[in-house]
Protein backbone atom coordinates (compact mmCIF):
# COMPACT_ATOMS: atom_id res chain seq x y z
CA UNK A 1 0.00 0.00 0.00
CA UNK A 2 2.66 2.27 0.94
CA UNK A 3 4.11 1.95 -2.94
CA UNK A 4 0.49 2.79 -4.23
CA UNK A 5 0.84 6.23 -2.43
CA UNK A 6 4.13 6.81 -3.29
CA UNK A 7 3.49 6.47 -7.23
CA UNK A 8 0.80 8.66 -7.03
CA UNK A 9 3.13 11.98 -5.49
CA UNK A 10 4.01 12.93 -8.71
CA UNK A 11 0.48 13.59 -9.85
CA UNK A 12 1.05 16.91 -6.85
CA UNK A 13 3.51 18.01 -9.16
CA UNK A 14 1.43 19.76 -11.59
CA UNK A 15 -1.77 20.96 -8.69
CA UNK A 16 1.51 22.63 -6.93
CA UNK A 17 3.02 24.81 -9.60
CA UNK A 18 -0.73 25.84 -10.21
CA UNK A 19 -1.62 26.99 -6.83
CA UNK A 20 1.96 28.04 -6.27
CA UNK A 21 1.63 30.38 -9.16
CA UNK A 22 -2.05 31.68 -8.07
CA UNK A 23 -0.37 32.31 -4.50
CA UNK A 24 2.64 34.05 -6.31
CA UNK A 25 0.54 35.73 -8.22
CA UNK A 26 -0.98 37.50 -5.31
CA UNK A 27 2.39 38.38 -3.51
CA UNK A 28 3.60 41.81 -2.81
CA UNK A 29 6.43 41.12 -1.21
CA UNK A 30 10.10 41.06 -2.25
CA UNK A 31 10.61 37.51 -1.72
CA UNK A 32 8.75 35.77 -4.74
CA UNK A 33 11.48 34.90 -7.02
CA UNK A 34 12.61 32.91 -3.80
CA UNK A 35 9.86 31.50 -3.09
CA UNK A 36 9.33 30.31 -6.21
CA UNK A 37 12.71 28.78 -6.05
CA UNK A 38 12.33 26.93 -3.02
CA UNK A 39 8.97 25.48 -4.13
CA UNK A 40 10.47 24.19 -7.79
CA UNK A 41 13.77 22.66 -5.19
CA UNK A 42 10.92 20.96 -3.36
CA UNK A 43 9.35 19.37 -6.38
CA UNK A 44 12.20 18.15 -7.79
CA UNK A 45 13.36 16.13 -5.24
CA UNK A 46 9.63 14.78 -4.58
CA UNK A 47 10.07 13.16 -7.71
CA UNK A 48 13.46 11.99 -7.94
CA UNK A 49 12.58 10.47 -4.59
CA UNK A 50 9.08 9.24 -5.89
CA UNK A 51 10.39 8.31 -9.83
CA UNK A 52 12.20 4.79 -9.06
CA UNK A 53 8.86 3.83 -7.59
CA UNK A 54 6.41 5.12 -9.80
CA UNK A 55 8.72 3.93 -12.77
CA UNK A 56 9.12 0.46 -11.82
CA UNK A 57 5.53 -0.20 -10.33
CA UNK A 58 3.80 1.36 -13.01
CA UNK A 59 0.92 -1.51 -12.65
CA UNK A 60 0.01 0.32 -9.46
CA UNK A 61 -1.20 3.75 -11.31
CA UNK A 62 -2.56 2.25 -14.56
CA UNK A 63 -5.76 1.64 -12.85
CA UNK A 64 -6.51 5.51 -12.35
CA UNK A 65 -8.55 6.75 -15.64
CA UNK A 66 -7.18 10.25 -15.28
CA UNK A 67 -3.19 9.50 -15.33
CA UNK A 68 -1.14 7.63 -18.20
CA UNK A 69 1.39 6.29 -16.39
CA UNK A 70 3.75 5.00 -18.72
CA UNK A 71 7.63 5.10 -18.47
CA UNK A 72 7.36 7.85 -21.22
CA UNK A 73 5.37 10.13 -19.19
CA UNK A 74 7.57 9.94 -16.21
CA UNK A 75 10.28 10.89 -18.23
CA UNK A 76 8.35 14.13 -19.41
CA UNK A 77 7.35 14.53 -16.03
CA UNK A 78 10.95 14.68 -15.07
CA UNK A 79 11.75 16.50 -17.74
CA UNK A 80 9.20 19.59 -17.13
CA UNK A 81 10.19 18.93 -13.70
CA UNK A 82 14.38 19.45 -14.08
CA UNK A 83 13.39 22.70 -16.66
CA UNK A 84 11.35 24.27 -14.01
CA UNK A 85 13.76 24.30 -11.50
CA UNK A 86 16.55 25.49 -13.52
CA UNK A 87 14.36 27.64 -15.37
CA UNK A 88 13.26 29.31 -12.07
CA UNK A 89 16.64 28.99 -10.17
CA UNK A 90 18.26 31.13 -13.08
CA UNK A 91 15.16 33.86 -13.05
CA UNK A 92 15.57 34.66 -9.72
CA UNK A 93 19.43 36.50 -10.95
CA UNK A 94 18.10 37.69 -14.17
CA UNK A 95 14.50 38.91 -13.33
CA UNK A 96 16.15 40.84 -10.53
CA UNK A 97 14.69 44.03 -10.02
CA UNK A 98 12.18 43.70 -13.00
CA UNK A 99 8.74 45.34 -12.65
CA UNK A 100 5.50 42.74 -12.17
CA UNK A 101 7.83 39.67 -10.82
CA UNK A 102 5.12 38.38 -9.29
CA UNK A 103 3.29 38.78 -12.80
CA UNK A 104 6.41 36.67 -14.10
CA UNK A 105 6.13 33.45 -11.92
CA UNK A 106 2.82 32.98 -11.83
CA UNK A 107 2.76 32.70 -15.67
CA UNK A 108 5.72 30.67 -15.36
CA UNK A 109 4.69 28.46 -13.15
CA UNK A 110 1.02 28.39 -14.83
CA UNK A 111 2.96 27.49 -18.17
CA UNK A 112 5.21 24.16 -16.63
CA UNK A 113 2.15 23.79 -14.89
CA UNK A 114 -0.14 22.96 -17.78
CA UNK A 115 2.79 21.01 -18.95
CA UNK A 116 2.89 18.74 -16.56
CA UNK A 117 -0.97 18.15 -16.63
CA UNK A 118 -0.39 17.63 -20.52
CA UNK A 119 2.25 14.68 -19.91
CA UNK A 120 0.46 13.20 -17.17
CA UNK A 121 -2.85 12.56 -18.33
CA UNK A 122 -5.16 9.74 -19.68
CA UNK A 123 -8.67 12.01 -21.08
CA UNK A 124 -8.92 13.57 -23.99
CA UNK A 125 -10.66 16.93 -22.20
CA UNK A 126 -8.16 17.68 -20.29
CA UNK A 127 -5.28 17.05 -22.63
CA UNK A 128 -6.93 19.41 -24.65
CA UNK A 129 -7.01 21.94 -21.52
CA UNK A 130 -3.40 21.56 -20.83
CA UNK A 131 -2.44 21.92 -24.33
CA UNK A 132 -4.49 25.28 -24.55
CA UNK A 133 -3.29 26.40 -20.90
CA UNK A 134 0.21 26.09 -22.51
CA UNK A 135 -0.75 28.52 -25.26
CA UNK A 136 -2.69 31.22 -23.19
CA UNK A 137 0.04 30.99 -20.31
CA UNK A 138 2.96 30.99 -22.53
CA UNK A 139 1.86 34.37 -24.46
CA UNK A 140 1.52 36.50 -21.05
CA UNK A 141 5.25 35.36 -20.99
CA UNK A 142 6.17 36.50 -24.48
CA UNK A 143 4.31 39.99 -23.59
CA UNK A 144 6.06 40.37 -20.82
CA UNK A 145 8.09 43.34 -22.44
CA UNK A 146 4.76 45.37 -23.65
CA UNK A 147 6.94 48.38 -25.23
CA UNK A 148 8.82 45.89 -27.53
CA UNK A 149 6.71 45.98 -30.69
CA UNK A 150 8.72 42.63 -32.21
CA UNK A 151 7.66 41.11 -29.20
CA UNK A 152 3.64 41.44 -29.69
CA UNK A 153 3.97 41.22 -33.31
CA UNK A 154 5.35 37.88 -32.84
CA UNK A 155 3.29 36.66 -29.79
CA UNK A 156 0.04 38.08 -31.89
CA UNK A 157 1.26 35.79 -34.72
CA UNK A 158 2.10 32.88 -32.54
CA UNK A 159 -1.46 33.42 -31.19
CA UNK A 160 -3.40 33.09 -34.19
CA UNK A 161 -1.48 30.02 -35.07
CA UNK A 162 -1.83 28.49 -32.02
CA UNK A 163 -5.49 28.67 -32.03
CA UNK A 164 -5.23 26.93 -35.52
CA UNK A 165 -3.58 24.31 -34.12
CA UNK A 166 -5.90 24.14 -31.10
CA UNK A 167 -8.72 23.36 -33.25
CA UNK A 168 -7.16 20.77 -34.87
CA UNK A 169 -6.70 18.62 -32.19
CA UNK A 170 -9.81 19.28 -31.13
CA UNK A 171 -11.73 18.18 -34.15
CA UNK A 172 -9.21 14.86 -34.18
CA UNK A 173 -10.17 14.46 -30.44
CA UNK A 174 -13.88 14.41 -31.58
CA UNK A 175 -13.42 12.10 -34.12
CA UNK A 176 -11.17 10.03 -31.61
CA UNK A 177 -14.42 9.68 -29.54
CA UNK A 178 -17.15 9.10 -32.16
CA UNK A 179 -14.97 6.03 -33.67
CA UNK A 180 -13.68 4.61 -30.04
CA UNK A 181 -16.54 5.68 -28.15
CA UNK A 182 -14.01 6.79 -25.29
CA UNK A 183 -12.39 9.83 -23.87
CA UNK A 184 -9.39 7.69 -22.30
CA UNK A 185 -6.28 7.60 -24.40
CA UNK A 186 -4.85 4.32 -23.36
CA UNK A 187 -8.94 2.81 -24.37
CA UNK A 188 -7.97 4.12 -27.53
CA UNK A 189 -4.46 3.15 -28.23
CA UNK A 190 -5.51 -0.06 -27.06
CA UNK A 191 -8.15 -0.46 -29.39
CA UNK A 192 -5.98 1.00 -32.41
CA UNK A 193 -3.67 -1.75 -31.83
CA UNK A 194 -6.02 -4.43 -31.74
CA UNK A 195 -7.40 -3.18 -35.04
CA UNK A 196 -3.35 -2.72 -36.59
CA UNK A 197 -2.81 -6.69 -35.11
CA UNK A 198 -5.98 -7.70 -36.82
CA UNK A 199 -5.23 -6.72 -39.89
CA UNK A 200 -7.41 -4.01 -40.09
CA UNK A 201 -7.18 -0.87 -42.48
CA UNK A 202 -8.39 2.70 -40.88
CA UNK A 203 -11.16 4.72 -41.53
CA UNK A 204 -11.78 7.23 -43.11
CA UNK A 205 -12.52 9.12 -39.55
CA UNK A 206 -9.32 7.99 -38.49
CA UNK A 207 -7.48 8.86 -41.97
CA UNK A 208 -8.86 12.41 -41.21
CA UNK A 209 -8.15 12.17 -37.24
CA UNK A 210 -4.08 10.79 -38.08
CA UNK A 211 -4.16 14.14 -40.64
CA UNK A 212 -5.23 16.23 -37.90
CA UNK A 213 -2.91 15.38 -35.61
CA UNK A 214 0.00 15.80 -37.84
CA UNK A 215 -0.98 18.99 -38.23
CA UNK A 216 -1.27 20.12 -34.88
CA UNK A 217 2.67 18.76 -34.29
CA UNK A 218 4.10 20.50 -37.64
CA UNK A 219 2.45 24.09 -35.85
CA UNK A 220 3.42 23.45 -32.59
CA UNK A 221 7.04 22.62 -33.83
CA UNK A 222 7.53 25.71 -35.62
CA UNK A 223 7.93 24.26 -39.01
CA UNK A 224 7.75 26.41 -42.05
CA UNK A 225 6.00 28.06 -42.60
CA UNK A 226 4.73 28.98 -39.72
CA UNK A 227 7.94 29.20 -38.10
CA UNK A 228 8.42 33.03 -37.79
CA UNK A 229 7.34 33.95 -34.52
CA UNK A 230 10.08 31.57 -32.95
CA UNK A 231 12.61 33.62 -34.58
CA UNK A 232 10.95 36.62 -33.40
CA UNK A 233 10.46 35.64 -29.70
CA UNK A 234 13.74 36.22 -28.86
CA UNK A 235 12.68 39.37 -27.63
CA UNK A 236 11.13 38.33 -24.46
CA UNK A 237 13.45 37.86 -21.14
CA UNK A 238 16.06 34.58 -22.09
CA UNK A 239 14.29 32.20 -18.68
CA UNK A 240 11.30 32.13 -21.46
CA UNK A 241 13.43 31.72 -24.92
CA UNK A 242 14.90 28.56 -22.80
CA UNK A 243 11.18 27.44 -21.68
CA UNK A 244 10.20 27.80 -25.39
CA UNK A 245 12.63 26.29 -27.12
CA UNK A 246 13.69 23.39 -24.66
CA UNK A 247 10.22 22.18 -23.34
CA UNK A 248 7.06 23.82 -24.94
CA UNK A 249 7.88 23.11 -28.71
CA UNK A 250 8.89 19.98 -27.91
CA UNK A 251 5.42 18.58 -27.63
CA UNK A 252 4.48 18.22 -31.09
CA UNK A 253 7.24 15.09 -31.16
CA UNK A 254 4.90 13.86 -27.86
CA UNK A 255 1.80 14.11 -28.98
CA UNK A 256 3.12 11.77 -32.48
CA UNK A 257 4.60 9.58 -29.88
CA UNK A 258 1.56 9.56 -27.55
CA UNK A 259 -0.76 8.33 -30.87
CA UNK A 260 2.07 6.38 -32.44
CA UNK A 261 -0.70 3.42 -33.14
CA UNK A 262 -2.73 5.53 -35.22
CA UNK A 263 -1.16 7.90 -36.67
CA UNK A 264 1.94 5.52 -38.40
CA UNK A 265 -0.98 3.82 -40.27
CA UNK A 266 -1.71 7.08 -41.92
CA UNK A 267 0.16 7.14 -45.23
CA UNK A 268 -1.41 10.67 -45.43
CA UNK A 269 -0.28 11.56 -42.38
CA UNK A 270 3.00 10.18 -42.50
CA UNK A 271 3.79 11.50 -45.94
CA UNK A 272 2.54 15.05 -44.48
CA UNK A 273 4.89 14.72 -41.76
CA UNK A 274 8.07 13.86 -44.69
CA UNK A 275 7.24 16.58 -46.87
CA UNK A 276 6.82 19.54 -44.44
CA UNK A 277 8.88 18.68 -41.99
CA UNK A 278 11.81 17.29 -44.21
CA UNK A 279 11.95 20.41 -46.26
CA UNK A 280 11.51 22.62 -43.35
CA UNK A 281 14.53 21.12 -41.58
CA UNK A 282 16.60 21.64 -45.00
CA UNK A 283 15.71 25.14 -45.33
CA UNK A 284 16.12 26.48 -41.17
CA UNK A 285 19.60 24.34 -41.04
CA UNK A 286 20.53 26.51 -44.08
CA UNK A 287 19.64 29.73 -42.91
CA UNK A 288 20.91 29.03 -39.63
CA UNK A 289 24.34 29.42 -41.10
CA UNK A 290 23.48 32.70 -42.27
CA UNK A 291 22.61 34.49 -38.77
CA UNK A 292 24.77 36.34 -36.69
CA UNK A 293 22.64 36.78 -33.42
CA UNK A 294 23.45 34.30 -31.04
CA UNK A 295 19.37 33.78 -30.18
CA UNK A 296 18.22 34.22 -33.66
CA UNK A 297 20.81 31.01 -34.52
CA UNK A 298 19.31 28.94 -31.86
CA UNK A 299 15.92 29.67 -32.68
CA UNK A 300 16.56 28.62 -36.37
CA UNK A 301 18.17 25.55 -35.12
CA UNK A 302 15.34 24.69 -33.34
CA UNK A 303 13.45 25.07 -36.25
CA UNK A 304 15.47 22.18 -38.23
CA UNK A 305 15.61 20.19 -34.99
CA UNK A 306 12.21 19.96 -34.63
CA UNK A 307 11.82 18.98 -38.07
CA UNK A 308 14.28 16.45 -37.78
CA UNK A 309 12.82 14.90 -34.55
CA UNK A 310 9.25 14.67 -36.67
CA UNK A 311 10.84 13.59 -40.22
CA UNK A 312 12.56 10.76 -37.25
CA UNK A 313 8.72 9.83 -36.20
CA UNK A 314 7.55 9.82 -39.99
CA UNK A 315 10.71 7.16 -40.30
CA UNK A 316 9.54 4.86 -38.04
CA UNK A 317 12.88 5.76 -35.72
CA UNK A 318 10.75 6.38 -32.58
CA UNK A 319 13.32 5.80 -30.06
CA UNK A 320 15.51 8.35 -31.30
CA UNK A 321 12.48 10.68 -31.67
CA UNK A 322 12.60 10.27 -27.66
CA UNK A 323 15.92 10.55 -27.49
CA UNK A 324 16.16 13.90 -29.65
CA UNK A 325 13.83 15.22 -27.30
CA UNK A 326 15.79 14.77 -24.43
CA UNK A 327 18.65 15.86 -26.10
CA UNK A 328 17.54 18.82 -28.01
CA UNK A 329 15.96 20.30 -24.55
CA UNK A 330 19.01 20.14 -22.33
CA UNK A 331 21.04 21.68 -24.76
CA UNK A 332 19.03 24.20 -25.58
CA UNK A 333 18.24 24.96 -22.07
CA UNK A 334 22.02 25.29 -21.57
CA UNK A 335 22.62 27.57 -24.66
CA UNK A 336 20.20 29.94 -24.40
CA UNK A 337 20.92 30.29 -20.52
CA UNK A 338 24.69 30.45 -21.48
CA UNK A 339 24.20 33.14 -24.31
CA UNK A 340 24.62 36.07 -22.74
CA UNK A 341 28.67 34.83 -22.15
CA UNK A 342 29.10 35.02 -25.71
CA UNK A 343 30.40 38.88 -24.84
CA UNK A 344 32.71 37.86 -21.84
CA UNK A 345 34.41 35.49 -24.08
CA UNK A 346 34.53 37.72 -27.21
CA UNK A 347 36.07 40.13 -24.91
CA UNK A 348 38.86 37.68 -24.08
CA UNK A 349 39.54 36.29 -26.82
CA UNK A 350 40.49 39.90 -27.92
CA UNK A 351 42.26 40.68 -24.82
CA UNK A 352 44.54 37.87 -24.62
CA UNK A 353 47.11 37.79 -27.06
CA UNK A 354 47.64 34.01 -27.46
CA UNK A 355 43.86 33.82 -28.33
CA UNK A 356 44.85 36.45 -31.14
CA UNK A 357 47.33 33.86 -32.44
CA UNK A 358 44.71 30.75 -31.79
CA UNK A 359 42.14 33.22 -34.08
CA UNK A 360 44.23 33.87 -37.31
CA UNK A 361 45.46 30.64 -37.32
CA UNK A 362 41.39 29.32 -37.26
CA UNK A 363 41.09 31.43 -40.22
CA UNK A 364 43.96 30.52 -41.84
CA UNK A 365 42.33 26.85 -41.44
CA UNK A 366 39.37 27.95 -42.76
CA UNK A 367 40.37 29.23 -45.90
CA UNK A 368 41.66 26.05 -47.00
CA UNK A 369 39.62 24.62 -49.30
CA UNK A 370 39.69 20.42 -48.88
CA UNK A 371 40.36 18.78 -51.98
CA UNK A 372 38.21 15.65 -53.71
CA UNK A 373 40.89 13.60 -52.17
CA UNK A 374 40.25 14.57 -48.90
CA UNK A 375 36.17 14.39 -48.73
CA UNK A 376 36.05 11.22 -50.57
CA UNK A 377 38.53 9.78 -47.68
CA UNK A 378 36.94 11.28 -45.06
CA UNK A 379 33.05 10.07 -46.85
CA UNK A 380 34.11 6.77 -47.63
CA UNK A 381 35.60 6.32 -44.22
CA UNK A 382 32.89 7.95 -42.13
CA UNK A 383 30.04 5.33 -44.20
CA UNK A 384 32.64 2.28 -43.03
CA UNK A 385 32.02 3.09 -39.97
CA UNK A 386 27.96 3.72 -39.79
CA UNK A 387 27.68 0.21 -41.52
CA UNK A 388 30.16 -1.58 -39.19
CA UNK A 389 28.05 -0.11 -36.23
CA UNK A 390 24.67 -0.63 -37.89
CA UNK A 391 25.43 -4.46 -38.72
CA UNK A 392 26.87 -5.23 -35.46
CA UNK A 393 23.71 -3.48 -33.31
CA UNK A 394 21.15 -5.21 -35.05
CA UNK A 395 19.23 -2.37 -36.27
CA UNK A 396 17.19 -2.67 -39.56
CA UNK A 397 15.38 -0.14 -39.70
CA UNK A 398 15.65 2.74 -42.48
CA UNK A 399 18.93 3.92 -42.99
CA UNK A 400 18.50 7.80 -43.68
CA UNK A 401 19.49 8.17 -40.00
CA UNK A 402 22.78 6.45 -40.56
CA UNK A 403 23.20 8.41 -43.43
CA UNK A 404 22.96 11.41 -41.88
CA UNK A 405 25.45 10.67 -39.26
CA UNK A 406 27.68 9.77 -41.50
CA UNK A 407 27.51 13.11 -43.32
CA UNK A 408 28.01 14.72 -39.86
CA UNK A 409 30.55 12.34 -39.14
CA UNK A 410 32.53 13.44 -42.98
CA UNK A 411 32.41 17.24 -42.08
CA UNK A 412 34.35 16.47 -38.66
CA UNK A 413 36.61 14.19 -40.38
CA UNK A 414 37.09 16.82 -42.78
CA UNK A 415 37.75 19.46 -40.56
CA UNK A 416 40.16 16.80 -38.79
CA UNK A 417 42.14 16.44 -41.47
CA UNK A 418 42.73 20.14 -42.94
CA UNK A 419 43.63 21.61 -39.46
CA UNK A 420 47.72 22.13 -38.62
CA UNK A 421 48.30 19.25 -36.90
CA UNK A 422 45.80 16.23 -38.27
CA UNK A 423 45.49 12.73 -37.01
CA UNK A 424 46.58 9.67 -38.08
CA UNK A 425 44.07 8.01 -39.52
CA UNK A 426 43.78 5.05 -37.37
CA UNK A 427 42.77 7.68 -34.81
CA UNK A 428 40.15 9.17 -36.84
CA UNK A 429 38.73 5.61 -37.79
CA UNK A 430 38.98 4.89 -33.85
CA UNK A 431 37.40 8.43 -32.75
CA UNK A 432 34.38 7.84 -35.32
CA UNK A 433 34.01 4.05 -34.46
CA UNK A 434 33.74 5.22 -30.59
CA UNK A 435 31.22 8.25 -31.41
CA UNK A 436 29.13 6.03 -33.46
CA UNK A 437 29.03 3.37 -31.11
CA UNK A 438 27.77 6.37 -28.11
CA UNK A 439 24.65 6.95 -30.81
CA UNK A 440 23.73 3.70 -31.14
CA UNK A 441 24.33 2.47 -27.54
CA UNK A 442 21.94 5.79 -26.86
CA UNK A 443 19.29 5.09 -29.58
CA UNK A 444 19.01 0.89 -28.56
CA UNK A 445 18.63 2.41 -24.69
CA UNK A 446 15.40 4.43 -25.49
CA UNK A 447 13.75 1.04 -26.36
CA UNK A 448 12.78 0.61 -22.67
CA UNK A 449 11.22 4.17 -22.36
CA UNK A 450 8.89 3.25 -25.87
CA UNK A 451 5.27 1.11 -25.35
CA UNK A 452 6.38 -2.79 -26.60
CA UNK A 453 3.44 -2.57 -29.24
CA UNK A 454 4.33 -3.17 -32.69
CA UNK A 455 3.93 -0.54 -35.11
CA UNK A 456 4.23 0.57 -38.77
CA UNK A 457 8.45 0.74 -39.46
CA UNK A 458 9.72 2.18 -42.41
CA UNK A 459 12.17 -0.29 -44.03
CA UNK A 460 15.66 1.01 -45.15
CA UNK A 461 15.80 2.50 -48.96
CA UNK A 462 12.49 2.54 -49.56
CA UNK A 463 10.54 5.53 -51.02
CA UNK A 464 10.17 7.36 -48.18
CA UNK A 465 13.90 6.56 -46.42
CA UNK A 466 15.48 8.02 -50.31
CA UNK A 467 13.73 10.89 -49.60
CA UNK A 468 15.23 11.53 -46.66
CA UNK A 469 18.29 10.63 -48.15
CA UNK A 470 18.09 13.00 -51.07
CA UNK A 471 17.03 15.74 -48.23
CA UNK A 472 20.20 15.22 -46.04
CA UNK A 473 22.93 14.54 -49.11
CA UNK A 474 21.52 18.20 -50.02
CA UNK A 475 21.84 19.67 -47.02
CA UNK A 476 25.50 18.24 -47.18
CA UNK A 477 26.49 19.29 -50.42
CA UNK A 478 24.77 22.95 -50.01
CA UNK A 479 26.22 23.56 -46.27
CA UNK A 480 30.20 22.74 -47.95
CA UNK A 481 29.42 24.88 -50.93
CA UNK A 482 28.09 28.02 -48.47
CA UNK A 483 31.73 27.15 -45.97
CA UNK A 484 34.09 26.83 -48.37
CA UNK A 485 32.57 28.09 -51.72
CA UNK A 486 31.04 31.31 -51.10
CA UNK A 487 32.64 33.30 -53.79
CA UNK A 488 30.55 31.32 -56.50
CA UNK A 489 27.79 33.76 -57.80
CA UNK A 490 25.21 30.97 -57.56
CA UNK A 491 26.29 30.52 -53.90
CA UNK A 492 26.10 33.85 -52.96
CA UNK A 493 22.06 34.47 -54.78
CA UNK A 494 21.51 31.25 -52.02
CA UNK A 495 23.26 32.81 -49.20
CA UNK A 496 21.44 36.31 -49.96
CA UNK A 497 17.91 34.70 -50.39
CA UNK A 498 18.99 32.20 -46.94
CA UNK A 499 19.56 35.89 -45.22
CA UNK A 500 16.07 37.01 -46.03
CA UNK A 501 14.83 33.68 -44.76
CA UNK A 502 13.26 32.85 -48.44
CA UNK A 503 10.82 35.71 -48.07
CA UNK A 504 8.40 33.01 -45.90
CA UNK A 505 7.35 34.63 -43.26
CA UNK A 506 6.46 37.84 -44.95
CA UNK A 507 3.12 36.19 -46.62
CA UNK A 508 2.23 34.99 -43.31
CA UNK A 509 2.92 38.21 -41.50
CA UNK A 510 0.57 40.49 -44.14
CA UNK A 511 -1.97 37.82 -43.54
CA UNK A 512 -2.20 37.28 -40.18
CA UNK A 513 -2.22 41.46 -39.84
CA UNK A 514 -5.04 41.52 -42.61
CA UNK A 515 -6.97 39.09 -41.03
CA UNK A 516 -6.29 40.67 -37.49
CA UNK A 517 -4.64 44.04 -36.83
CA UNK A 518 -2.47 44.31 -33.95
CA UNK A 519 -2.13 47.50 -32.39
CA UNK A 520 1.86 48.48 -31.55
CA UNK A 521 3.20 49.38 -28.09
CA UNK A 522 2.66 53.48 -27.66
CA UNK A 523 6.41 53.24 -27.01
CA UNK A 524 6.83 52.04 -30.51
CA UNK A 525 4.28 54.81 -32.28
CA UNK A 526 6.01 57.68 -30.62
CA UNK A 527 9.46 57.07 -31.95
CA UNK A 528 8.11 56.38 -35.19
CA UNK A 529 6.51 59.55 -35.09
CA UNK A 530 9.64 61.35 -33.81
CA UNK A 531 11.91 59.90 -36.60
CA UNK A 532 9.16 61.15 -39.02
CA UNK A 533 9.19 64.95 -37.27
CA UNK A 534 12.86 64.86 -38.07
CA UNK A 535 13.34 63.34 -40.91
CA UNK A 536 15.09 66.06 -43.13
CA UNK A 537 12.92 67.23 -46.51
CA UNK A 538 13.72 66.63 -49.38
CA UNK A 539 11.73 69.79 -51.04
CA UNK A 540 14.01 72.64 -51.82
Amino acid sequence: MSLVVLSFLPIFIPFTLFFGGWYLGREKTQYVAQKASRLSFVLLIIFLATFPVSYFFTNAWQSSTLIRHTALNQIMLGLVTIMGWVLISFSRNYMAGQVNLNRYYRWLMFTLASVAITVTTNHLVIFWLGWLGISLSLNNLLTFYADRPRAILAAHKKFMLARIAELSLFAAFALLYQQYDSLYINTIIDTAVAQSSAGLALHWQEQVTACLIALAALIKCAQLPFHGWLIQVVESPTPVSALLHAGVINLGGYLLLLFTPLVAQSSVAIWLLLIVAGLSTLASALIMTTRISVKVRLAWSTCAQMGLMLLEFALGLYELVLLHLLAHSFYKAYSFLNSGNAVNDAIRLRLSSAAKTNTQSSLTNKAVVPNAQTWLLSLGLSTAIVVIVRTLFGFDSAFSAWWLFALALTILIVQWRTCEHSPSVVYTFMMGVFLCVIYAALKYAMHYALPTYSTHTIQAFSLADIWAMVLFSLLFILSALLHYQVRWRAVRRLSIALFAGLYLDEWLTRLVLKFWPVTLPARAKEQHHALSKNKPSLKP
